[in-house]
C-alpha cells in the first residue's frame, strides 16, 4: 500500500507508550513518511497506527471517523483482543504494512442514537458495543425490545448489552453471550443479569433496526459506547441500534487468525 502520512495514537498520560511513538515517528520520518501524533491531522492520513490497549483502538476508529483508512494496533494495553500485533512483532509488522504483505479485515460498526421527546439528544458510532446500564444502586431496570418493529420482549434486568461481533469478545463475553466471527454481519443482544431466567442472548442479521425504550428508571440509567462515551437516559427515552455505513479495517499479522488470537487471550488448549 502506498502510503505517505501516518497518524500515531497513542494511550495518554503514559510516559513509556509516549516514547514508542516518538520512536515510530522517527522511523517513519527515516523512510520519508510523515508521522504525526496531532489528532488534527487524521483526516490527511494514509494509515492509522495505535500503540495502546483495545481502548485505545476503539477512541482511534471514532476519531478517524468517515476518513477511515487501515490501522495497525500495537498492543501495549492489558488483553488485547483488537491490538493484534505484539511489541516483538512492531517494526516487522509495520514492514510487512507498506511492503503490502498484511491482511485487512473489515470490521462492521453500529450507529446508535438517543431519542427524547422525538428529538435526538446523542449520537454515536460503536465498533465494540452499546451498554444501558444502571448506576450504582442495586434495582432492576424494565427495557422494552423492539427489532424491526417487532415486539421482542421486556427485558427486567440490570441492563442490556448491543454488541458488534467485534465486540463479542468484550463485555457481552464476560455476560454469558456468544463469542461471534468477527467479520460476520450481526448484532448481538444480551441481557446483564436478566431476572427473568429463561432470557437469553439474541444473534440478530446486520440489517435489524433495534430499538430499546427505558420504561423503569430506578435512579440513574445510562447508555454508554464503546465504554467511552454516552448519555444519561430518561424514562422513555429510545435508544436505536443499526448497522453504520463505516467500516473499521484492522491489519494482522500475516499467518495469524482469530482463533490464534482466540487460544492466546481466553488460554484455550
Amino acid at each position: 500500500m502506498k502510503v505517505t502520512r501516518v497518524i500515531i495514537v497513542t494511550k495518554p498520560h503514559q510516559p513509556d507508550v509516549a516514547k514508542v511513538a516518538e520512536e515510530l515517528a522517527e522511523w517513519f520520518e527515516a523512510r520519508s513518511i510523515r508521522a504525526s501524533m496531532d489528532p488534527a491531522t487524521a483526516a490527511q492520513a494514509d494509515l492509522c497506527v495505535v500503540v495502546g490497549g483495545d481502548g485505545t483502538l476503539l477512541a482511534a476508529a471514532r476519531l478517524m471517523g468517515d476518513h477511515q483508512v487501515p490501522i495497525v494496533a500495537i498492543n501495549y494495553g492489558g488483553l488485547g483482543f483488537l491490538t493484534e500485533v505484539t511489541r516483538d512483532e512492531m517494526y516487522p509488522a509495520l514492514e510487512g504494512t507498506l511492503a503490502g504483505k498484511m491482511v485487512t479485515h473489515s470490521r462492521m460498526m453500529m450507529d446508535v442514537a438517543v431519542q427524547r421527546d422525538g428529538a435526538i439528544v446523542g449520537n454515536y458510532q460503536a465498533l465494540n458495543d452499546a451498554v444501558i446500564h444502571k448506576g450504582t444502586l442495586a434495582r432492576i431496570i424494565e427495557l422494552e425490545a423492539r427489532v424491526d418493529g417487532q415486539y421482542v420482549s421486556m427485558f427486567r434486568s440490570d441492563g442490556l448489552i448491543l454488541a458488534t461481533p467485534t465486540g463479542s469478545t468484550a463485555y457481552n463475553v464476560s455476560a454469558g453471550g456468544p463469542i461471534v466471527y468477527p467479520t460476520m454481519g450481526a448484532i448481538i443482544m444480551t441481557p446483564i443479569s436478566s431476572h427473568t431466567l429463561t432470557n437469553r442472548p439474541l444473534v440478530l442479521p446486520h440489517e435489524s433496526r433495534i430499538e430499546i425504550t427505558l420504561r423503569s428508571v430506578p435512579d440513574e440509567v445510562y447508555v454508554t459506547v464503546d465504554g467511552q462515551v454516552g448519555t444519561k437516559l430518561s424514562t422513555n427515552d429510545r435508544v436505536m441500534v443499526q448497522k453504520s455505513n463505516r467500516l473499521v479495517q484492522l491489519i494482522a499479522p500475516a499467518g495469524k487468525d482469530f482463533f490464534d488470537v482466540l487460544r492466546d487471550k481466553l488460554k484455550w488448549g
